[in-house]
C-alpha cells in the first residue's frame, strides 16, 4: 500500500454535530479533531503489538519504536517495511534479522495499546526497566539554545494547529534550530515518530536535543536514553520515576520549558544557563 492510502490525521465535523458552550452562550461550529487509527507492529509475520497513533509517519513510527523498545540495536537490522492498509486500521509489516525475531519472542510481549499507553502489555515487573548503558558526556548547549527551539516549534505543528489536540516531539541542534518535528495523539508514539525520523535522515541523537510537549514520563527518558539523546526537555513536569532513571544514565532531564525559565533535574552540566 501507498501512504497517500492512509487515513487524514484530522477529520472536520459540520456544525449540525458540534456544540460549543461558553458563559451560558450556545452556539455551533466547524470543528477539526484528530485522527487515531490502530496500528499493529508485525515482526516476520508475528503481530507484536497494537496501538493507537495518529496515522501520519507510520514508517517513522514503526522503525522508531523497534529501536526504542529494544527490539532492533540499529535501523540496519530492519530489512523490509510495508503498510497494509484496511478498514479496520494499519498493519506496519517488519522483515528484522532472526537473531533479533530470536530475542523478541524469548520476550513474550503482547501489547494492546491506548492512546498515550507507555508500558501497555508488560508481562512482569522486571520487564519495565531494561538495562540501559550509561550516555556519552554529550554536547553542552546554551539556555538560549531551549528557548529558541520551543519558539520554533508552535510554527512546526500543523496538525496541532487545526485540531489542538496533539503532541509534539522535536529534534534540534546545538543552537536551537529544529531539524524535525513529527505529531501524534500520544506522546510516546510522537517520541517513537522522532527516533524513527532521525535514524533515516540520518542525524546523530548525540549531538543535539529532543524537546517533547508532555510531561517527561519514566518510558519517554527510557525510549531517549535507549538510542543515545542526550539531552531530554518537556514543557510539562517530569515523573520522580523519569528523574531517577535519568540521573542513573545520566542524561540531562529538563522540565517546565518556558521562554523565560526552565527545571534541571538531572545532569545540569549540559546546559549553561
Amino acid at each position: 500500500m501507498r501512504l497517500c492510502d492512509l487515513p487524514d490525521p484530522s477529520m472536520t465535523l459540520p456544525p449540525s454535530l458540534v456544540e460549543t458552550v461558553a458563559r451560558d452562550a450556545v452556539g455551533t461550529r466547524m470543528d477539526t479533531v484528530p485522527e487515531e487509527v490502530p496500528v499493529a507492529l508485525s515482526y516476520n509475520g508475528i503481530s507484536h503489538a497494537v496501538m493507537l497513533a495518529s496515522p501520519a509517519d507510520l514508517e517513522d513510527f514503526a522503525l522508531g519504536f523497534s529501536l526504542s523498545e529494544g527490539i532492533l540495536a540499529d535501523a540496519s537490522e530492519l530489512y523490509e517495511l510495508e503498510l497494509e492498509i484496511s478498514n479496520q486500521g494499519v498493519v506496519v509489516q517488519m522483515r528484522i534479522a532472526q537473531a533479533r525475531f530470536a530475542e523478541l519472542k524469548n520476550r513474550r510481549r503482547a501489547m494492546a495499546g491506548r492512546t498515550g499507553c507507555g508500558l501497555c502489555g508488560v508481562e512482569s515487573l522486571d520487564q519495565v526497566a531494561r538495562a540501559l548503558a550509561p550516555l556519552s558526556a554529550g554536547p553542552v548547549i546554551a539556555a538560549a539554545s531551549l528557548h529558541r527551539a520551543l519558539g520554533q516549534l508552535q510554527k512546526k505543528q500543523p496538525l496541532h494547529a487545526s485540531t489542538g489536540g496533539v503532541h509534539a516531539a522535536a529534534w534540534a541542534d546545538t543552537s536551537g534550530n529544529l531539524l524535525a518535528v513529527r505529531e501524534d495523539v500520544g506522546r510516546h508514539n510522537a517520541l517513537d515518530k522522532l527516533i524513527g525520523a532521525l535514524t533515516k535522515a540520518p542525524y546523530d541523537p548525540a549531538c543535539g536535543f529532543a524537546l517533547v510537549t508532555s510531561r517527561a514520563s519514566f518510558e519517554m527518558v527510557q525510549k531517549a536514553a535507549g538510542v543515545g539523546i542526550p539531552i531530554l526537555a518537556a514543557v510539562s513536569a517530569p515523573t520522580g520515576y523519569a528523574i531517577r532513571l535519568a540521573q542513573e544514565v545520566g542524561l540531562t532531564l529538563a522540565g517546565f520549558v518556558r521562554q523565560d525559565r526552565y527545571t534541571v533535574y538531572s545532569t545540569p552540566e549540559r546546559i549553561e544557563s
